[in-house]
């Protein structure tokens, strides 16, 4: 059995968009959407209400309006709707383990409210080794008529480093493009450590290990090209800031997807200052995969 497309909902305009989101790619996969609420939000103190009887009538009527619009969108969709009772992180991450993806509310770095925030949009992210995709509100430089190509082909960009692997990245890049007719853009941002303050120095250097790091990239991408023919690629490796680059290219993108490590630490699972910084500044859904 295909495993369903989850969403966590607040009634925030964050996890609107979201769950409107995630029936765009459940319909896309041909899998369920399941709708969660957790009765449990930092934020609860917005809610009016507090007796447990009418917050339990505001959670039902939230998520019923949740998968009456995406019935409206998909009629064919089949949706289910959760209210359970737990930390929201916790309860996503338990949800998630049932899950081919997991889609989040997301406003970066410009509010202070909503549960999908901070500590707990991190502490989701962190604890769950499925592929989770974080969605701005409309209204910002994303919205959801965004989804739809303004062109002949949009962008799914996935940033990579040719050092580590990342092959999951890959597959979840492919496998998002192909459906959307989108192109799959492949960014690998490098440096050179500078010996000396020479500029010309510098530039001779950069003409000497350019082309291998073209090449590497080429031969590392052969697998994905074979398996799925039919997806442009695009491959790029210039000099700079990756969080930058992979910024600067969301222009034309539908997804972007950048990665972090599986593997748990002293103080827990690890974050990259490029994913970190994709997160919470991207205008576009970004897509962040476990790896080892």
């Amino acid at each position: 059995m295909s495993r369903p497309v989850i969403v966590g909902v607040d009634g925030s305009p964050e996890t609107v968009a979201a769950a409107g989101w995630a029936a765009r790619e459940s319909a896309l996969r041909g899998v369920d959407l399941r709708i969660v609420y957790a009765d449990e939000w930092p934020d609860a103190e917005t809610i009016q209400h507090s007796s447990p009887g009418a917050r339990r009538r505001w959670a039902e009527e939230l998520l019923d309006e949740a998968a009456e619009a995406g019935r409206r969108e998909h009629p064919a969709l089949e949706i289910e709707t959760r209210h359970l009772s737990g930390r929201p992180a916790g309860v996503l991450a338990d949800e998630a383990a049932e899950a081919g993806l997991l889609v989040l509310g997301s406003r970066g770095l410009g509010g202070v409210r909503g549960f999908l925030l901070g500590s707990v949009g991190m502490a989701t992210i962190s604890v769950t080794e499925r592929p989770v995709v974080l969605v701005r509100a409309p209204g910002g430089p994303y919205t959801p008529e965004r989804a739809a190509p303004a062109g002949p082909t949009r962008d799914v960009v996935v940033g990579v480093d040719i050092d580590q692997g990342f092959a999951p990245l890959l597959d979840f890049a492919f496998q998002e493009a192909a459906p959307r007719g989108d192109r799959v853009v492949v960014l690998y941002g490098w440096s050179i450590r500078p010996v000396v303050r020479d500029a010309s120095a510098l530039v001779a250097a950069e003409r000497e290990v350019s082309p291998d790091i073209v090449w590497r990239l080429a031969e590392a991408l052969r697998p994905w090209r074979r398996k799925f023919p039919s997806v442009e690629v695009a491959e790029r490796s210039p000099i700079g800031s990756p969080a930058q680059l992979l910024l600067h290219a969301t222009g034309n993108a539908d997804l972007v997807v950048v990665g972090r490590r599986a593997r748990r630490g002293p103080w827990g699972a690890h974050i990259g200052s490029v994913t970190h910084a994709v997160i919470h500044h991207c205008p576009v859904p970004v897509a962040v995969i476990a790896h080892d």
